[in-house]
């Protein structure tokens, strides 16, 4: 890590006041060219931090970057991660556009785990078994940090991501909850609709091959910080479509197939 704890809760601080005022922030890994990966955790860690002193309350965590073609485009390996907090989560239905700055919508499954799971060797088995159920989910994500150079165009960077909490800003959980097992989960398709026109479609095998493989990623990538995913957590496990950019008025259609069918509204 090069960043001092200082820096790290001032960068905090101001990823806080970039989402109360929706003006975004010039790209964190510009104004630090040493800034590692390290540091881009250490500062969402630190701005979690804020906001459950503030009140909010963790729910969960969500996986970004898991397609092979995003993290080419991000010039990383592996995915990146972030913290579900309880004002994040939405019923479908009109969800209001001023809560973001620039939201963009995911197609995805989320695991709602029945026992934790934990250190440094976890495997998708032991993620299906440790899984309550599954169900659809859509994730809202944003850009408190911008993700285009105001001056250059050039694009945000995996530090800038993680820093803003892997893009995280929201999530509705809708359709069937179903048993892990009772389902062959990577052929779990959707159709997202935008005002009426299909924009993506997708199905969960684009998620590492099995949406189960991240989780497990995660559960291990937690160990190091003395963490695990618990029992009653919500885990998003990655889109399995290209965002989509989202205004006030959007109406969206997020069909799953045998699994439902939901709307929702930026309003």
């Amino acid at each position: 890590m090069t960043f001092s704890p200082d820096l790290i809760h001032q960068l905090a601080r101001e990823l806080d006041a970039a989402e109360r005022s929706r003006v975004q922030l010039e790209h964190f890994s510009k104004r630090f060219a040493g800034m590692t990966i390290e540091d881009g955790y250490a500062v969402s860690r630190a701005w979690v931090a804020l906001k459950m002193q503030a009140g909010r309350r963790a729910i969960g965590h969500k996986i970004g970057l898991t397609s092979r073609a995003m993290q080419q485009s991000s010039q990383i390996d592996e995915p990146d991660y972030g913290t579900l907090l309880d004002d994040m989560l939405f019923e479908p239905g009109d969800i209001p556009a001023s809560r973001f700055i620039a939201p963009r919508v995911e197609v995805e499954l989320a695991f709602i785990l029945k026992r934790p799971l934990q250190g440094a060797q976890v495997t998708p088995d032991e993620v299906l078994a440790a899984t309550d159920y599954v169900q659809p989910a859509i994730e809202i994500i944003d850009a408190r940090i911008e993700q285009f150079d105001r001056h250059t165009r050039a694009p945000r960077k995996v530090f800038d991501t993680i820093s803003d909490n892997a893009a995280n800003a929201g999530l509705i959980l809708a359709g069937r909850q179903v048993d892990p097992r009772e389902v062959d989960l990577p052929w779990v398709g959707a159709i997202l609709r935008q005002n009426g026109v299909v924009e993506e479609t997708g199905l969960a095998a684009g998620v590492q091959g099995h949406p189960a493989v991240g989780v497990a990623w995660l559960a291990m990538k937690l160990a190091p910080w003395g963490e695990s995913l618990q029992a009653g957590e919500i885990v998003l496990a990655g889109s399995f479509t290209r965002p989509v950019a989202a205004r006030a008025g959007d109406r969206f259609d997020a069909d799953y197939g045998p699994l439902g069918r939901f709307e929702f509204r930026f309003t």
